[in-house]
């Protein structure tokens, strides 16, 4: 028997357009991590305490809403355990915190996996999903052990136990999904998500241009920049949705150790970046600009400053640091750009990548570290930097990069959703980008437009090889971005290009990997209706 079946009640509709929903029946344990102490709490069903802590769960309708009160003590996480019996036959799917890493699939059950945010289950011809939904306060993932199907909410503050004093803390809202008999796993997989994410900001039109990281990797110019701009917008001039030129790292001031930048101010290979801009656009594309709001510039008071990092980053739970990181923003737009990629808010606050953080679910790589406001959770901080950010930005759109799925959906209209592809290695791009491609394909035009990163179109790479990457990405409905290395270009790239780009301008059906549950890096792929095949290798 599946998850599923032992653990959920019966369906009903959620949305007009027949999408259901199952509602997870309560929990048989409750834990909690008060003073680095695991405690058991007492009760049944929807009420659990242990002296002034108390967990109690409501059912909305739609989700369990956790609610946790611990006033005089600190606590680190939530624990809520259902029993369960794993179907070995079954299939199971993992995500990652942040972007994923080239190992997102559909497997069989692994002893003691982990599994951030969500996780789905196919089984006997259905699909059912298990998961919070995006935006919560807490960092939540699922163990499968011993038995037992744990919902992990953790609510630290750093490393620490957070301190909610006398407020109420709403962890995180369990949603789950079963499918209609017939029903396929990828749309059971978009009807899933459509219920953890029930609000989406996504762009007006489809986004697509040019990205110089793979093809300068941070020595670029305002030469370059030109260059490449001056290269491409000539393949797109009959296209009236507009494609951009994202300026990537190397143009703001560094110090020479690299700790610290004022990414509001220049250097010398770049000058005026409000005329950068507008040179952009005499070209005929919008102006994109890439930026690490966290990163502190040169002696800033240590009080400012996050106790765990090896930079200079700025603490993101002080007022004044959130009041700069607004400027940051607003100064951008009166430069006049029209999208921001914003960078390494994972990486600067907690010092890991996604695939780092250990299923014990440990954001920290020192321990003994705290916020400076020791009073939210760190799921909250990071969502009120987001929110600062979202409202800062005004009409420029805002691409995540190395930001939380979760906690980016419904705030930026772009997410990154996959590590680097690459300008130098095949295998790189085929690892990142086509499996990331996959694997949140189902989340595309929901949490947000899901970026799945760029074509390093340069001669280090097989053009072949190339060339499918691109028109997978173009047919997908995906944002296409390309780093485009002149000599690369010839007139058969010309061509390609220009087709690539017409289709990436226009609104097309989220592309489906049609042997997802077979293969890493699928090969077979439902395409604006038609079924096409990949050779990778």
């Amino acid at each position: 028997m599946s998850l599923g079946a032992c653990l959920l009640m019966p369906s009903h509709q959620l949305f007009a357009e027949e999408i259901y929903m199952s509602m997870i029946d309560y929990p048989v344990e409750v834990y909690v991590i008060v003073n680095n102490e695991l405690i058991k709490l007492n009760g049944k069903q929807n009420f659990w305490e242990y002296h002034n802590v108390v967990v109690h769960l409501k059912k909305t309708g739609t989700s369990l809403l956790i609610e946790v009160e611990a006033p005089g003590v600190s606590i680190s996480d939530v624990r809520l355990s259902w029993n369960i019996q794993v179907n070995e036959g079954a299939l199971l799917f993992n995500d990652h915190w942040e972007r994923t890493y080239g190992d997102s699939s559909w497997h069989r059950y692994k002893r003691e996996e982990f599994f951030p945010w969500f996780f789905m289950e196919y089984n006997a011809g259905l699909t059912y999903g298990f998961g919070v939904k995006t935006g919560c306060n807490s960092f939540c993932g699922w163990l499968l052990s011993n038995g037992k199907m744990t919902l992990i909410a953790d609510t630290r503050n750093g490393a620490d136990g957070v301190n909610l004093e006398q407020r109420k803390l709403i962890a995180a809202e369990i949603v789950t999904y079963k499918s209609k008999t017939g029903e396929s796993h990828f749309n059971a997989s978009r009807n899933f998500a459509r219920i953890m994410c029930d609000s989406s900001r996504l762009p007006k039109d489809p986004v697509y241009g040019i990205n110089d990281w793979y093809l300068t990797y941070g020595r670029n110019s305002s030469q370059l920049i030109m260059q490449h701009t001056e290269l491409i917008a000539p393949l797109t001039e009959e296209l009236s949705n507009r494609p951009f030129s994202v300026i990537d790292d190397g143009w703001f001031v560094v110090t020479e150790n690299g700790k610290s930048a004022d990414v509001v101010k220049w250097n010398s290979r770049f000058g005026d970046m409000q005329q950068m801009a507008l040179r952009i656009q005499d070209v005929g594309m919008y102006p994109g600009l890439w930026t690490r709001p966290l990163l502190a510039v040169e002696n800033s008071a240590e009080n400012l400053l996050l106790q765990n990092s090896k930079n200079s980053i700025y603490d993101p739970s002080i007022e004044d640091n959130l009041q700069r990181v607004s400027t940051i923003f607003k100064t951008y737009n009166e430069w006049d750009y029209k999208l921001i990629k914003f960078d390494y808010t994972t990486w600067d606050i907690f010092q890991k990548w996604g695939f780092q953080m250990i299923p014990d679910n440990k954001m920290a790589k020192m321990s003994n570290w705290h916020f400076n406001d020791r009073k939210k959770t760190n799921a909250e901080i990071i969502l009120n930097l987001y929110t600062v950010i979202r409202k800062a930005a005004g009409n420029m759109y805002i691409m995540g990069c190395n930001t939380f799925s979760h906690l980016s959906a419904g705030l930026f209209e772009l997410n990154r959703i996959g590590d680097d592809t690459s300008g130098n290695e095949w295998e790189r791009t085929k690892k990142m980008g086509v499996n990331t491609l996959a694997a949140r394909a189902f989340t595309h035009n929901i949490f947000y437009s899901a970026d799945p990163d760029c074509v390093g179109l340069t001669t280090k790479i097989d053009w072949q090889k190339n060339k499918q990457w691109m028109e997978l990405v173009a047919k997908s409905g995906t944002p296409l971005f390309i780093s485009a290395q002149a000599e690369a270009v010839g007139s058969l790239q010309r061509k390609s290009l220009k087709e690539s780009f017409a289709l990436a301008s226009k609104q097309l059906p989220v592309g489906e990997p049609i042997d997802w549950m077979e293969n890493l890096t699928p090969s077979k792929w439902r395409l604006n209706g038609n079924i096409e095949s990949f050779c990778w290798d």
